[in-house]
């Protein structure tokens, strides 16, 4: 009998090896890393040489992968189609689909949600304002979290083994980020422990020099499993400026968004 039911230490015995490689490979992608050489895959990897050979072929064959002229790979459309076909069926983004655009609407500035995923926040859902457009953050785009404030959310509930992770990763992010990045882990530490404290996370010109944000955590059941935050150009409010007007309608929304998670799933 096949078996059901999520993943788990039982069901390796029906494990496909060469499948998870493949997926392996798409997952090297990003948008700081949109194109890959087969060496670079196999470096990245350790996969050996022939073995990337014929996994990049299948993944071009079927649409995963599109192979350039110049011999390096991009995903494919296929991959374009999963992800819109992943979000499109997420609880999370239908359920707060109206609330975000309520929020977007009443503040007038960018409304975000985002899911962890690693190390990193992954936006699912995105109200913009033109303002703000040259951030250059869509949804589907993958941010470390130690330099966005739903990252920060999303962090500072986890298990303390997930919150180590990211903590050995925090010295790589800060040279390619905003002049306020997180300088160490310690320092994000702290970060987590107000996050914990007040309910809400701040974004001071971490991922990107002229942009602020506040985030506040969604929750089903209780447990936080998403976030959301609103954006604004630094240079139109301050950090002060940014809690005090914008912390009243995020919790609300957030609120708000949780109810109806909770809901979904009863």
């Amino acid at each position: 009998m096949l078996p059901s039911g999520p993943a788990s230490p039982d069901n390796r015995p029906y494990r496909v090896e060469a499948l998870s490689k493949g997926l392996r490979i798409l997952a090297l992608f990003s948008e700081r890393r949109t194109t890959l050489r087969l060496a670079e895959i196999v470096e990245r990897l350790r996969m050996p040489m022939p073995t990337a050979f014929r996994l990049t072929a299948t993944l071009v064959s079927d649409g995963y992968l599109e192979r350039l002229a110049d011999g390096s790979f991009r995903p494919g459309l296929a991959v374009l189609t999963l992800g819109r076909a992943a979000l499109g069926g997420s609880d999370i983004v239908q359920c707060s689909s109206a609330t975000l655009r309520a929020l977007a609407a009443s503040t007038r500035q960018t409304v975000n949600l985002g899911v962890l995923a690693g190390d990193g926040v992954v936006f699912v859902a995105r109200q913009s304002n033109a303002a703000l457009m040259s951030s250059n953050v869509a949804v589907g785009s993958r941010l470390p979290a130690a330099v966005t404030s739903m990252g920060k959310v999303l962090l500072a509930f986890r298990p303390h083994e997930e919150i180590a992770r990211t903590l050995a990763s925090v010295s790589s992010v800060r040279a390619a980020f905003g002049p306020n990045a997180v300088a160490s882990g310690d320092a994000l530490v702290a970060q987590l422990e107000h996050v914990r404290r007040d309910g809400f996370a701040i974004q001071d010109e971490e991922f990107s020099r002229g942009l602020r944000s506040i985030a506040a955590p969604v929750r089903r059941d209780g447990e936080v499993v998403a976030a959301i935050n609103i954006a604004v150009p630094a240079a139109e409010l301050s950090v002060d400026e940014l809690v005090t007007a914008m912390r009243p309608p995020l919790i609300e929304a957030s609120a708000e968004i949780s109810r109806r998670l909770s809901v979904a799933a009863s």
